[in-house]
């Protein structure tokens, strides 16, 4: 223990009785002392006399550990790179008093107040370590090693702690030789050091292996030769640390397997070749640690009868529970199962690892009465896929399946039907907890719904799901569910996971019960289940069957929202939109029923956006089905009217609430249509065209087939104009609040897509409305507006151009212009993204002039850039990449596609950001990122727009590579896709001639588009009503490369060495098809 000869001078006992007084009781007194305090933290000299109070052991404990707000004073004034610097800086000379005082109290005897030390201590070594106090580790290694004080080794155990967590590259390979074996000794030596310092130790360990596990993908070589001298002696002392049987209520026992497992886990996933040869020692005494876990957590967790250390922890702070214990175990395990190296230990106790795993996901006591007193955190733990032995040991499951296949699902199966054995006897023998294997067994193969279902449609192997599950259900139809209501929950929604491969006869019978319960007054950990199976099973049921079970169910549904709350009310709107879904025909009726209950249970949840959009969802579900737009509009009206005629008298959330709900009535449906062919332009750019019959496509010479929106009907438009339109345009033009901000700007872009030109007609006033539109736009566009407030500008400014056109056409110069300065003062990525399409969109617009367009830029100014087309591709092509959805791709990339084609004398003048430099050797750090920011070299934009066409083209073709692994099969080519890419390459100002294989192509244009169904739903005003939204991306970037690389010989082939490998190979690609 160090000796200290601290003098109490006058300034001493002057902080001594400030920091005394802000425990004072007394208000006053305390708000004094703290000002008192923060004004003297602005003196030289402050931060020592912290540390000395700190380090003076003869004060009062209270006083000392209330001297710690040093770490806040470390933060203000260390460091002026630090965030929160606040002038002045600590000078020099105090800094070293400082570290001097601190690393002498390292080995204080009051844990909290080492704790609090070591904290101090890595919060300056984040700065100053090791250039500045070169001596750190060495005092800390002399600590460690004195086996005389143990204070000592506790204090520098925890420093090292917590010093590890933020190593870097250049400390941890001169580091781990000096530091493994004085760690590796405390480990080995459990008669002198007690379980907290070993368990410590190890933490060390896993921070160092994690690191050495990053730099491997640098340094192989290194990394290697660090880490195969101590993969014996490591695995040696892992082996018996879990060799022992698991302790009943010995947390320590369990924190101290935590970390070997934390540690294993670290040489697992980043090592497994170097501890292949010695991993066998593990095994053996991993099992042991797996089956007495089991028998300890049985005991503990699931029965109850002995303390399983829930919500515990040290005095460090880190979880002493068996759940965590337990969950970390499993992760280990999944590691090894997920290693092709090592799942081959396992693959002969398969059957065994599922077999006790299973008895793991047992509910827990604590569960039984916590769900049992609240549905809401049921519901939640249920969803909840982060952090539990049930979810966890589901996920190992899941990796058996993965990793062992055939193996692993007979494996489970087997288990599965052990465990249903052994229940049948428990629950024969009278045991009151026979239900908990049983339901255990019924969440794992749920969970594996989907392996064990893509099994028995491969016919690959005979899994027996379905008959084994039968069995399971069956047996316990007539359960009491107030006796057994978490079995009976886990039944039904059992049920719905396995729908496909049950009999007609139990499923209908099941399907009847979910009915019935929701009905019924039964523990709502049965209403929770019988929801679930109903939102699964009803999508799917034959309509003649349900159909006179309807209307009690959706009497029963509407009366359980007027008792849900909270996660409960998700699940039953998610119900009662899939039993609207399923009664369409029945829709008339039972609008009058429902409408009322959700409205009012979205108005009384308002504040909750999750609830709101299930209610928004149930509302539009209402609102598509035959005969309930208008009796829903008028219900809808007359409560939003009142709200957005007194928007300041609202409480929070309503008003920005009550647009979206006119957003959702004015929302699109899509149908089937012919395009027809029509060219129109104002001031001499072309633009796009369209009426209530025609959908007028730029240089498109044929008639094609198309999804298009269908709005809602015309006169329910203008019923919700009438209503709220101006209204809407207020809330634009001088609402504040970001969510109104946003919604209103929706709204506005539902109206024109609704409405198109008729909306500018029903004020009466065309020119009026039209200015009103205008001047909405124009403050959504104002670069001093918050970024938050303007991000669906880009939706609404996009509807303008489609649908009022030649309104738009004698403004696109101060358009261009505004949305600069918007895209210059952004600070969303996402607003300049959507501001980018709008671009981009004008780019086709004006083909095949676009040299026009690029005149027009030419002329604009943009602050800190020569013009506007400078700035434009500068962002352009830096943004490209993070650009997402596929109608956003598409109509980007092509737009590129033509610029480049365009052959303008501004791209050649043009130099734009590249690609990235490496950056120096080694790993790159937080502090390194910090004094090395990423350097870009410089390129000039045709290489840059080409690069960016072969990036995507990459994209598409790996796309195709997945795919043909889960089907190799080309889809034949439509001849209408094959002309329409050949109207687009015209509009390119590029001829038809070399077209690649159309069969091969189509193959990657569905690869890419895969997924565009989802995006449908967030942009369909964006998608659906623009033709360019039918481009084969493919087709047109292999048609694009191919008369490029003809009609631009020189150009193409000087960029194209310029190239990386992967971008030459798939322009080579597509040129040879």
């Amino acid at each position: 223990m160090a000796n200290f000869n601290i003098v109490v001078d006058e300034d001493q006992q002057w902080l001594l009785n400030c920091l005394s007084a802000t425990l004072d009781p007394n208000h006053d007194v305390r708000s004094f002392a703290e000002a008192s305090l923060n004004q003297a933290s602005l003196q030289p000299g402050f931060g020592s006399a912290l540390s000395k109070v700190a380090a003076n052991r003869e004060l009062p404990l209270g006083l000392r550990q209330i001297s710690f707000f040093i770490i806040m004073f470390i933060k203000k004034h260390w460091h002026e790179a630090e965030e929160a610097f606040e002038h002045p800086a600590v000078s020099s000379d105090e800094k070293a008093v400082v570290r001097r005082l601190l690393l002498l109290s390292l080995d204080d005897s009051h844990r909290k107040i080492c704790t609090a030390i070591s904290m101090a201590v890595a919060s300056i070594a984040a700065y100053d370590w090791p250039e500045v106090w070169p001596d750190l580790l060495p005092y800390l290694m002399k600590l460690i090693n004195d086996q005389t004080n143990m204070n000592g080794v506790h204090g520098a155990l925890r420093c090292l702690a917590l010093l590890s967590v933020d190593l870097d590259d250049t400390v941890v390979p001169t580091l781990v030789p000096a530091l493994f074996p004085c760690l590796l000794k405390i480990v080995s030596s459990p008669e002198m050091y007690d379980k907290y310092l070993r368990t410590k130790a190890l933490s060390i360990v896993y921070s160092c292996i994690s690191m050495l596990g990053v730099m491997s993908g640098v340094y192989k070589t290194e990394t290697s030769a660090l880490i195969v001298p101590m993969v014996k002696p490591w695995m040696d002392q892992f082996s018996k640390i879990l060799n022992h049987p698991l302790q009943s209520e010995d947390p320590d026992d369990w924190s101290i397997r935590t970390e070997v497992l934390k540690c294993l886990n670290q040489f697992v996933q980043n090592f497994p070749s170097l501890i292949e040869s010695e991993f066998m020692i593990i095994v053996g005494p991993l099992w042991q640690t797996f089956m007495t876990s089991l028998g300890v957590y049985v005991r503990s967790s699931i029965e109850g009868t002995e303390d399983p250390f829930d919500g515990r922890y040290d005095s460090d702070g880190a979880e002493k529970s068996l759940d965590s214990f337990v969950v970390q175990l499993f992760e280990f395990l999944l590691t090894i199962v997920g290693s092709a190296k090592l799942v081959k230990v396992i693959m002969n106790n398969v059957e065994e690892l599922t077999y006790y795993t299973i008895a793991f996901l047992q509910i827990t006591e604590q569960q039984v009465h916590t769900w049992s007193m609240d549905a809401n955190q049921f519901v939640a733990d249920e969803d909840d896929v982060t952090y539990s032995c049930r979810v966890s040991g589901a996920l190992l499951l899941e990796e058996v399946v993965n990793s062992c296949g055939t193996e692993g699902i007979s494996a489970i199966i087997e288990a599965a039907k052990k465990r249903f054995s052994e229940s049948q006897r428990e629950k024969d023998a009278g045991s009151p907890i026979w239900w908990r294997i049983r339901e255990a067994t019924l969440f794992a193969l749920a969970s594996l719904s989907e392996q064990l279902l893509e099994a028995e449609d491969s016919e690959l192997t005979r899994v027996g799901s379905g008959n084994l599950l039968e069995q399971i259900i069956t047996e316990d139809i007539g359960l009491d569910v107030h006796q057994y209501p978490f079995l009976y929950s886990r039944i039904f929604s059992s049920v719905a996971k396995f729908s496909s491969v049950i009999s007609h006869g139990v499923l209908e019978h099941f399907l009847y019960a979910a009915i019935k319960a929701i009905s019924m007054d039964v523990p709502p950990p049965v209403k929770v289940g019988a929801c679930r199976a109903l939102s699964e099973l009803l999508p799917e049921t034959n309509k003649v069957i349900i159909h006179p079970h309807l209307m009690s169910l959706f009497q029963s549904l509407s009366d359980l929202l007027n008792q849900a709350s909270d996660e409960t009310l998700h699940l039953v709107l998610e119900t009662l939109q899939e039993a609207i879904k399923a009664g369409y025909e029945l829709s008339a009726s039972i609008e009058p029923i429902i409408s009322p209950v959700v409205l009012n249970m979205w108005a009384s949840h308002i504040s909750d956006p999750f609830i709101c959009i299930d209610a928004i969802e149930v509302m539009e579900t209402l609102k598509n089905a035959p005969g309930c737009i208008r009796p829903l509009v008028s219900r809808v009206l007359p409560y939003v009217w009142s709200v957005l005629n007194k928007p300041q008298q609202q409480p929070d959330g309503l008003v920005a609430g009550s647009v979206d709900l006119v957003t959702m009535l004015l929302k699109v449906r899509y149908t089937s249509v012919d395009i027809h062919p029509l060219f129109s332009s104002a001031l001499g750019i072309p633009v796009l065209s369209l009426d209530s019959n025609l959908v007028v496509l730029p240089q498109f010479q044929l008639k094609f087939a198309m999804a298009l929106v269908q709005n809602a009907p015309i006169d329910v438009v203008k019923t919700v104009y009438d209503a709220c339109f101006d209204t809407v345009i207020q809330i634009v033009l001088q609402s504040d609040d970001h969510s109104e901000m946003q919604n209103a700007t929706e709204c506005l872009a539902a109206f024109v897509s609704g409405g198109r030109q008729d909306v500018l007609a029903w004020s009466g006033d065309l020119e009026n409305t039209m200015r009103r539109l205008l001047d909405a736009a124009s403050r959504l566009l104002d670069p001093d507006l918050d970024s938050s407030g303007s991000l669906f500008v880009g939706s609404y400014i996009l509807q303008l151009i489609l649908h009022l056109p030649s309104q738009m056409a004698p403004h696109i110069q101060d358009l261009v212009a505004a949305l600069i300065r918007r895209m210059q003062s952004a600070q969303i990525a996402g607003l300049r993204s959507s501001l980018l399409l709008i671009f981009a969109r004008l780019v086709h617009l004006s083909a095949p002039k676009v040299e026009q367009f690029i005149d027009l830029l030419v002329t604009i100014p943009a602050e800190g850039y020569d013009n506007s087309f400078v700035y434009l591709m500068s962002e352009w092509t830096q943004q490209q990449g993070e650009i997402q959805g596929a109608y956003q791709i598409k109509v980007t990339t092509t737009a590129l596609a033509l610029l480049l084609s365009s052959r303008h004398a501004e791209l050649a003048k043009i130099n734009v950001q590249g690609y990235l430099f490496q950056s120096a050797a080694g790993i790159t750090t937080r502090s390194k990122a910090k004094l090395t920011p990423d350097q870009w070299t410089v390129v000039p934009l045709p290489a840059k727009i080409m690069a960016l066409l072969a990036d995507a083209l990459v994209e598409i073709q790996e796309q195709v590579v997945a795919g043909d692994n889960e089907d190799s099969d080309w889809e034949e080519v439509e001849a209408d896709d094959v002309e329409l890419d050949k109207d687009l390459m015209y509009s390119a100002g590029v001829t038809s001639t070399g077209r690649p294989s159309h069969q091969h192509l189509e193959a990657i244009a569905k690869a890419f588009n895969k997924d565009e169904e989802e995006d449908r739903y967030e942009d369909d005003q964006l998608t659906v009503a623009d033709p360019l939204n039918q481009i084969n991306l493919a087709n047109y970037l292999a048609e694009f490369f191919i008369n490029f690389s003809q009609s631009e010989r020189q150009m193409f082939d000087h960029i194209f060495q310029s190239l990386t490998q992967d971008q030459r190979n798939a322009i080579q690609m597509v040129r040879a098809l």
